[in-house]
C-alpha cells in the first residue's frame, strides 16, 4: 500500500495537469504489460514496427515491466498543459547526484547490463535519455497526441467539475477504484517500491494518463512533488474507428459535412483539428458548428486560449440512432 499524508494545506494545493514525458514512460511499460486484445491493442499493432530500436532498448532498461521507475524521468509540470520540450528539459536539468541515485535504486529493483555505465556518467546518461525519449515520442506517440490530448482535455474538465461541485471527497470517490481517500492521506492499492517520504506543503498533483491504464502510478520520494497517475474517462473510445457517415440517414437529415462533424467530435476538438480532419476551411467549418450548436446537437467551452467542440447528448442519440438505421436498412 502507497500512502500520501495530506496537510492542510497540501489538500489546497491539489492541481492536475497533462504530461506527455508520463505518456512517454507509461506507454513504454505499455509496451510490455499489453497484449493486442486490450484496450491498447490498436496502438500497439500500428506501432510496434516502427519502434524497435536502441532508443527503445534504452528505454526498456530505465522502464521494467514492473517495479520501480526512476521518478526524475516523470518531473512535475509547473502548468496545466506542458509541452514535451518542456518535460524534457525539466529531466535534463536533475542533479546529477539525483540521476546516478535514482538509477542505482533501479539496478538494484531490476538489474540491468546498461545500467552501471548510465550511473558513471549521470550527465551523460542525461543526453542519452532525453535523446532517445524524443525519438521515441515522434515515432509512438506524436501521430496521435492530438486525440490523445482531447481525451485527457476532456478528463481535466470532469475532475474539475466534480471538484467544484463535491470537494475532494466527490474527486476521490470515483478517480480509479485502487485510489481512495482518508480524511488525512491518500491510499493507493500498489506495492511501494522505493524509500523516502514527500515533503509536506507540495501539494498533490494529479496525472490522467493514457497509458497507465489498468492501474495508476504514483512519486511519493523526495524531493519530487508527490504525483498519481490515473487512466481517463472514457478510454475505450480512444482507439475506435469512428463511424462513416457519408450515405447515413444522419447525412439525409444535416448533410454529409454536418453528419461527419457529429461523427468526428466522439472527442472534443477545436475549429483548427477538425477542419484539418475533414478537409474544409475552417471558416466553412464555423457556420456549421454554429448551425448544430444552435440546434443543440454540438456545443463548446474553453480551455486556455482554445474553444473545444464536443458532441451533445442529443448529438450522441442522433449518431446512433443513425447507425442503428444503416445497420437494419
Amino acid at each position: 500500500m502507497i500512502t500520501i499524508r495530506l496537510t492542510a494545506g497540501d489538500i489546497g494545493r491539489i492541481r492536475f495537469a497533462l504530461s506527455p514525458v508520463w505518456e512517454i514512460v507509461t506507454s513504454v511499460r505499455a509496451l510490455s504489460n499489453n497484449t493486442a486484445r486490450s484496450v491498447h491493442g490498436p496502438w500497439l499493432q500500428k506501432v510496434r514496427p516502427a519502434i524497435e530500436g536502441d532508443d527503445l532498448t534504452l528505454l526498456r532498461a530505465l522502464i521494467p515491466p514492473v517495479g520501480y521507475i526512476p521518478d526524475f524521468l516523470t518531473p512535475a509540470p509547473p502548468r496545466r498543459s506542458t509541452s514535451l520540450e518542456s518535460g524534457l528539459a525539466a529531466i535534463a536539468g536533475t542533479p546529477y547526484d539525483l540521476v546516478a541515485d535514482e538509477l542505482g535504486k533501479l539496478h538494484t529493483d531490476t538489474p540491468h547490463p546498461m545500467l552501471p555505465g548510465l550511473i558513471a556518467r549521470p550527465a551523460r546518461a542525461l543526453e542519452l535519455i532525453t535523446s532517445a525519449m524524443e525519438s521515441y515520442w515522434r515515432r509512438a506517440i506524436e501521430p496521435d497526441w492530438r486525440r490523445m490530448r482531447a481525451l485527457l482535455q476532456e478528463d481535466l474538465a470532469f475532475r474539475l467539475d466534480e471538484l467544484a461541485s463535491g470537494g475532494i471527497e466527490r474527486l476521490f470517490r470515483n478517480l480509479h477504484p485502487s485510489i481512495s481517500y482518508r480524511g488525512d492521506r491518500i491510499e493507493i492499492d500498489r506495492p511501494f517500491c522505493c524509500d523516502g517520504e514527500p515533503m509536506a506543503g507540495q501539494g498533490l498533483l494529479l496525472v490522467p494518463c493514457v497509458f497507465t491504464w489498468p492501474a495508476g502510478l504514483a512519486v511519493t520520494g523526495a524531493p519530487h512533488v508527490p504525483t498519481i497517475t490515473y487512466p481517463p474517462r472514457g478510454l475505450g473510445r480512444l482507439w475506435e474507428d469512428r463511424q462513416d457517415t457519408t450515405d447515413s440517414p444522419l447525412a439525409d437529415l444535416v448533410g454529409r459535412t454536418r453528419a461527419a462533424i457529429v461523427s468526428h467530435l466522439d472527442l472534443p476538438m477545436s475549429t483548427t483539428h477538425l477542419a484539418h480532419q475533414l478537409g474544409v476551411s475552417a471558416p466553412t467549418l464555423s457556420v456549421h458548428l454554429g448551425i448544430l450548436r444552435n440546434a443543440g446537437v454540438v456545443d463548446s467551452r474553453r480551455d486556455g486560449r482554445t474553444v473545444l467542440y464536443h458532441r451533445t447528448a442529443l448529438g450522441h442519440q442522433l449518431l446512433a440512432a443513425s447507425t442503428s438505421l444503416a445497420t437494419s436498412a
